[in-house]
């Protein structure tokens, strides 16, 4: 008989083609605010203001500073925003780096977040910040964050272009992954998390290919969204320490840098999970009968994965956005300081390296078998 614990997060999803000009305003109702501290992207700041226009003069100012991995410094001028304006609500329209800067104020004020993601980054449906100093980055988890609603409207993710709407999606799939084996992995988890990367494998290539098809759209929001509510309780493992550590130490970009480590922590892991990530080359639509039986080989999740990624054009290498071959024995040390010790197998230094070397180069990853004792 199988036992485990499942906390269900609070929180409520609007979610619908339209819905974030039809429905924002009465969702920022029903939380009785008054003062609204608008939170955009300077790049997004005209969609912003044109959906928080039904709500009048309770926008109060617009913070617009918003830069990636969330600048302590940027941190601060949001909050002092904030406080200098009275605010009794955030309301953040964009990806992660906006959603992550309302979640540093709302953690030192409790201010309630309305989000209204433009990205398929997940941050919005979790607990979970981090703010980047000194060029580390520093993650922690506070329910004061978790967005109060999130509003999911697929027509303002047309506007993305291949570049990045492939990275953002694979970014969300690396929640679903990692879903399966984190500290708080559970069934219910594990539900979510494979019908997440069943559909974001369906709906990625069609919106790569067709930005403004409807349906493509549909199916990538629904399984980001999917994939940020597995990750809020799931947690995260070795693949999210590894991209946290590079993105703050090398200010290499979030999205780009999670969609080339996701398939080799992803071969790394899979001898010791083989059930779990059978789930997810099935998901992805490419396993072999052998994964059905709950075995994988070079067939199986991580090499799914890392053809998805080909398929649409994405980054497969961490020296073509930015990383120096220089810097990977730095970050080998700066990895290993952030291992997880409930890493589905042991990680010393050499898988660390072999992880970094085969994401550097941008080789197709092939499942690493278990060492010998």
């Amino acid at each position: 008989m199988r036992s485990f614990v499942y906390e269900a997060l609070p929180g409520r999803v609007v979610f619908g083609a339209g819905a974030s000009r039809k429905d924002l305003a009465g969702e920022v109702d029903r939380l009785g605010v008054e003062r609204i501290l608008l939170v955009a992207a300077e790049g997004e700041r005209p969609l912003a203001e044109e959906l928080a226009g039904p709500l009048g003069d309770r926008v109060v100012g617009v913070f617009s500073g918003v830069r990636p991995h969330v600048p302590v410094e940027v941190a601060g001028a949001a909050r002092e925003s904030a406080g200098r304006l009275g605010a009794d609500c955030l309301l953040c329209v964009g990806g992660g780096s906006t959603s992550g800067t309302a979640k540093a104020v709302a953690l030192e004020s409790g201010l309630p977040i309305v989000a209204v993601p433009t990205t398929y980054a997940g941050s919005e449906m979790t607990p979970v910040w981090g703010m980047t100093e000194a060029q580390r980055k520093t993650t922690g988890s506070s329910p004061d964050v978790l967005p109060k609603v999130v509003v999911y409207d697929p027509e303002l993710t047309f506007s993305l272009p291949p570049s990045i709407t492939g990275p953002s999606a694979i970014n969300a799939m690396a929640h679903c992954v990692e879903a399966f084996y984190a500290p708080g992995a559970n069934p219910i988890t594990s539900l979510v998390a494979e019908e997440g990367v069943r559909a974001l494998a369906r709906g990625i290539p069609v919106a790569v290919r067709s930005p403004e098809d409807l349906d493509g759209r549909s199916e990538t929001l629904y399984g980001a969204y999917l994939a940020g509510a597995a990750f809020a309780v799931a947690g995260s493992g070795l693949h999210h320490k590894i991209c946290h550590v590079l993105g703050g130490a090398y200010d290499l970009p979030h999205a780009d840098t999670h969609t080339i480590i996701l398939p080799h922590v992803v071969a790394f892991n899979e001898p010791a999970v083989p059930q779990a990530m059978g789930r997810v080359a099935r998901a992805l639509g490419g396993a072999r009968d052998d994964a059905a039986n709950g075995t994988t080989d070079d067939g199986g999740a991580a090499a799914g994965i890392f053809d998805l990624i080909e398929g649409i054009g994405a980054p497969t290498a961490l020296e073509d956005v930015g990383m120096r071959e220089e810097d990977l024995d730095e970050a080998v040390s700066l990895v290993l300081e952030t291992v997880p010790e409930d890493n589905p197998r042991p990680v010393n230094e050499e898988d660390i390296r072999a992880i970094l070397e085969g994401a550097y180069s941008g080789r197709r990853p092939a499942t690493v078998s278990r060492r010998r004792a």
